[in-house]
């Protein structure tokens, strides 16, 4: 599956400007960065293009989050206060730049990147709260035993604070910071998750982190210290050494090896009641084995990263007899009481990426170039973080993609367009749509592949669609191809033209007239109209498959079937509307067409009701809507090339019209 655009670079930049002056959304998101990050606060101590700021992704996933938990419609002020607020607490831009100076000091080396759920010391002591799911990635800057006792204390501070925290140490790691030779001293970077706070006014003074089997001590193989640990501690055992007979005798083994893959949680036994995460691990030899982690033991995984050398002190052996997995193998290793774990974090390589000159030259938007007309590009390169098989992570590029910029190796990437065709794919072993997605630079397919089944809501032909947490690669035929998972970090799928709060978001859309629609370039028209000739409405109810919103079919073995999805629907089917029904304004008329929750929201009644309503009481029900006035969300379902693949779905290849109605909005 490949992309396709035969437009030419000047076109192409002549359609993303016109596509930027008519697509109000796009303009806010160039507008919100403008105000959340003024380019005089570049910081000369980030990447080598001088642009430390929110990633294009980044503040359009911020926005579409807002408007969902906001269904009611969303203000300009809302959203940038929630921008702000959001972007202060990840970078932590208004804590005061006083931190201890060994921090300092290590900063000025550190290139590692964020764990996903990472939190700062500041913000723990701002929300006076922390999740036992957060990652503290920490540095000791101090380690002293408490008065009076034999309780050990770390004082720890991080990379992105002015705050340090005490964290009461746990006993199983008391060996290790004991002088001289302790490995847990001044200096020392940890991870650490599992955490519970102790507020201040659960006990007296600050508030403290109280002791977690969760730690994960880090180590520089560049630092002969470090060096000579590893050396000496973990490289004399490797997996094939390890003997059953041996570990039944008392024998323990120090294992160094490279994490190959975290699997996802794992769901066991009776009522969920047991979970498991698999670490696949690779030895210096090449040898495989898995690292097992069992219920609340799981959230150690948020302290790896894929590529990471892990070395693990004292592992459990167990027979793959009792941990209960199916494998060749003899046994595999777990987290056991006296097990300590040592990390050497893969750090990925960084790629200089320079800009198109398309990008280059459409960087602002028309609502930041009023307020500075005169502003020039403001980088013609970015630093992007580059992993070890030479993928590029776009997940924090400054600026939009579109289909021409994509490249193989990219991952990360966030993509805004149209969906012009789609269809589940056959004999696969999992569950995957193909979908098409044009914007104004070309077209290409994406696969997206859902761990279960279908779980956007309804998606047709012509809606707008966000995707985040995509991959480029290239394909045997020399082509480039898009995949999405859903359950990958950093994915999500976002149908703008079904979004309850953009038709009462006056700050993202722009009101149109209905006799504007054929000569805007924008899909999706948000427009405001009243109900006319109700009396040649058509509209009946017909079932429809709930997790997709596609209308489902009898088969002749009474099997209802998904037109979409293409699978039994089973229970999950219920009685929708199907309508049809003339819309005008004060310049013309449209017919138009809508299902589901729209057409519920234009007929003021639920489906269920208008179906036990006598036949003629049916026939005259919609006559009491005449010149009911509603916003409304438009999209064209019917242009040219759109679903090429035989995709249209009954609903969309029965209307015999072009407008569907996405949203409906009643004006009081």
């Amino acid at each position: 599956m490949s992309f396709s655009t035969g437009d030419s670079v000047v076109e192409i930049d002549d359609d993303r400007k016109r596509e930027e002056e008519e697509d109000p959304f796009l303009a806010f998101i160039e507008y919100a960065r403008s105000v959340i990050y003024p380019d005089e606060e570049g910081d000369p101590n980030g990447n080598e293009a001088g642009y430390t700021g929110p990633g294009w992704s980044w503040i359009a996933s911020r926005i579409l989050k807002t408007c969902i938990s906001y269904s009611s419609g969303v203000t300009a002020a809302i959203l940038l206060s929630d921008l702000s607020q959001a972007w202060s607490d990840q970078n932590r831009t208004g804590a005061p730049k006083k931190r201890p100076e060994i921090i300092n000091q290590l900063k000025r080396k550190h290139r590692r990147t964020k764990l996903p759920n990472t939190v700062t010391i500041d913000s723990i002591y701002e929300k006076n709260f922390l999740s036992l799911s957060s990652v503290l990635e920490a540095v000791i800057v101090d380690a002293f035993v408490l008065p009076g006792t034999n309780i050990y204390m770390l004082t720890l501070g991080d990379y992105w604070s002015s705050n340090t925290i005490d964290l009461y140490l746990h006993r199983r790691y008391y060996d290790l910071v004991e002088p001289p030779n302790g490995i847990l001293k001044k200096a020392r970077e940890v991870f650490l998750t599992g955490c519970y706070l102790r507020t201040a006014k659960e006990g007296s003074g600050s508030p403290r982190l109280l002791p977690t089997e969760y730690l994960v001590i880090l180590l520089d193989e560049y630092m002969d210290d470090d060096a000579i640990l590893i050396g000496a501690q973990f490289c004399s055992d490797s997996f094939s050494s390890i003997s059953l007979d041996a570990v039944k005798n008392g024998v323990s083994y120090s294992l160094y090896a490279r994490i190959e893959s975290i699997g996802s949680l794992e769901i066991q036994g009776q009522c969920g009641s047991l979970q498991r995460k698999q670490i696949i691990l690779v030895d210096n030899d090449g040898v495989k084995l898995r690292f097992l982690l069992w219920n609340e033991q799981v959230i150690l995984a948020n302290l790896f990263s894929v590529g990471s050398m892990l070395a693990l002190d004292r592992p459990y052996i167990a027979s793959s007899a009792e941990s209960a997995i199916e494998t060749t193998d003899e046994f595999c290793l777990e987290y056991g009481t006296a097990t300590q774990s040592y990390l050497v974090p893969f750090v990925q390589h960084e790629e200089q990426v320079c800009l198109s000159s398309t990008q280059n030259r459409n960087q602002g938007s028309s609502l930041h170039a009023a307020v500075e007309p005169s502003q020039g590009p403001r980088v013609s390169q970015v630093i992007l973080p580059c992993d070890s098989q030479g993928s590029i992570d776009f997940s924090n590029y400054p600026f939009q993609s579109f289909v021409v910029d994509l490249r193989d190796k990219m991952t990360g990437i966030s993509l805004y367009g149209v969906v012009t065709d789609m269809f589940r794919e056959r004999n696969t072993a999992g569950v995957i749509f193909s979908l098409k997605i044009d914007d104004v630079t070309g077209s290409i397919w994406a696969k997206l592949h859902f761990s279960q089944s279908w779980s956007l809501g309804r998606v047709s032909l012509g809606h707008m669609a966000y995707i985040s947490g995509l991959t480029c690669s290239r394909t045997k035929q020399n082509r480039f191809e898009l995949s999405w998972f859903e359950k990958d970090t950093g994915a999500s799928f976002i149908n703008l033209s079904c979004l309850p709060a953009l038709v009462n978001s006056s700050c993202l859309h722009k009101l149109s007239r209905l006799s504007d629609l054929s000569s805007r370039r924008s899909s999706m028209h948000i427009c405001r109209v009243w109900l006319d000739q109700v009396d040649h409405c058509y509209v009946t109810t017909r079932f429809l498959h709930a997790p997709c919103g596609h209308f489902v079919k009898e088969m002749p073995s009474g099997v209802d079937e998904c037109s979409f999805c293409q699978c039994d629907c089973g229970g999950e089917v219920v009685r929708a509307f199907y309508l049809k029904i003339t819309l005008a304004d004060e310049n013309t008329k449209i017919f138009a067409w809508c299902t589901g929750q729209t057409a519920t929201e234009l007929l003021q009644i639920s489906p269920d009701e208008f179906y036990e309503l006598p036949e003629d009481e049916q026939v005259m029900y919609p006559s009491s809507l005449e010149n009911e006035r509603f916003m409304v969300a438009l999209v064209n379902c019917k242009q040219q090339g759109y679903g090429s693949c035989g995709s249209l779905t009954p609903e969309a290849a029965d209307a015999a019209v072009s407008w569907e109605i996405t949203r409906a909005l009643k004006c009081e």
